[in-house]
């Protein structure tokens, strides 16, 4: 080989090289959602059973004292949830929250010196739930820009066929950075009288949440929809693996099907929450198989988590490694909520 056709060689391996060596940027941003566990104001509402609550079961003085403190706990936690220096050093672009008492204690929780410059707005319905607890939706104003949101009623009869109060089912669709995505926060029925006696409840949640997912799937097969909540059930619970038809893998996902990451960690023993001495992950975050995709032109899911620091966990005793939850009774004790949050980066490729 001559001296000319050597050159020539090595410039076009110089420039394959370079090409593939070539770092990929991509934008991440965060979708989480947290239980805020009892978030009460301190105002005795006549219509409400609000006087149940634990901060309305402390003494007057009290009451202001620890709210505050309360809001400043839960401030902490949205303010850290996927925060990582080098991959996401901001907090979430959208947080789905439950059992709030009102629009008014998420608007003292986005006001809170640790999320202020954040810009989050909020979108919340009262909703019929007997204990006037609620689902919300909080968005960073400059990421997410809201088109559509409605509430959906959970109609529930006991065996007297007397309705049971509970909350309704949040949706919003609106673009994450210029595309669409539709978000559905949920709060299940509890398991109070047992895990067998109240699983219709959540059963008929899951057929709820369904049937949202199914209209948006109509208009559009390809919709990118999160299904988001503290679902009072685990990941291979009838209501999820049966109703909603959640799978464990992203190959096993159809077109208008649901992958559920939260499946692997339950598989692994991981928790969200201790229930009766147990472990388990109510809190779950599901995707439209749109996510799943290796395509990343447009976002694409990259990791799921719990977040679960030190100081929101306790530290010694029975409850060592549970949630460092906020009350204990109507006893404050300065914890960060009896659930951990749970969140997933969405990454997409910058041209």
């Amino acid at each position: 080989m001559n001296t000319k056709k050597l050159l020539l060689t090595f410039l076009v391996a110089l420039i394959c090289v370079s090409g593939f060596s070539q770092k990929k940027r991509y934008k991440i941003n965060t979708v989480a959602f947290y239980n805020l566990e009892n978030l009460f104001d301190t105002i005795n509402d006549p219509n409400k059973l609000d006087e149940k609550s634990p901060i309305m079961e402390m003494s007057e003085k009290e009451r202001g004292k620890v709210y505050w403190k309360k809001i400043h706990n839960m401030a902490r936690v949205i303010s850290e949830i996927g925060v990582d220096e080098k991959l996401n050093p901001n907090t979430p672009a959208v947080i789905g929250v439950c059992e709030v008492e009102n629009k008014a204690v998420l608007e003292d929780l986005i006001n809170d010196k640790q999320l202020k410059d954040k810009k989050y707005d909020i979108i919340h319905f009262d909703s019929p739930d007997a204990r006037s607890i609620d689902v919300g939706f909080l968005y960073q104003t400059n990421l997410f820009k809201p088109i559509n949101y409605s509430k959906h009623e959970l109609l529930l009869y006991n065996d007297n066929k007397e309705r049971i109060f509970t909350r309704d089912q949040l949706l919003v669709s609106g673009k994450l950075e210029g595309e669409m995505m539709h978000f559905i926060v949920n709060h299940w029925p509890s398991r109070r009288g047992g895990e067998a006696r109240s699983r219709p409840k959540r059963v008929k949640a899951a057929q709820l949440t369904k049937k949202i997912v199914d209209s948006l799937q109509t208009i559009d097969p390809y919709a990118k929809i999160v299904i988001m909540g503290d679902l009072n059930d685990d990941p291979f619970n009838a209501s999820v693996k049966k109703v909603l038809k959640a799978k464990q893998k992203k190959e096993e996902v159809g077109l208008k099907g649901i992958y559920n990451p939260m499946m692997g960690m339950a598989k692994k023993g991981m928790g969200t929450l201790a229930y009766r001495d147990a472990l388990n992950i109510f809190d779950q975050i599901m995707f439209t198989k749109p996510f799943l995709d290796k395509d990343y032109s447009s976002f694409k899911i990259y990791k799921t988590g719990i977040y679960n620091p030190a100081y929101m966990t306790n530290k010694k005793g029975r409850y060592k490694g549970y949630p460092f939850r906020s009350f204990v009774g109507a006893t404050w004790t300065g914890g960060y909520g009896d659930h951990f949050p749970v969140y997933t980066y969405l990454i997409k490729e910058v041209q």
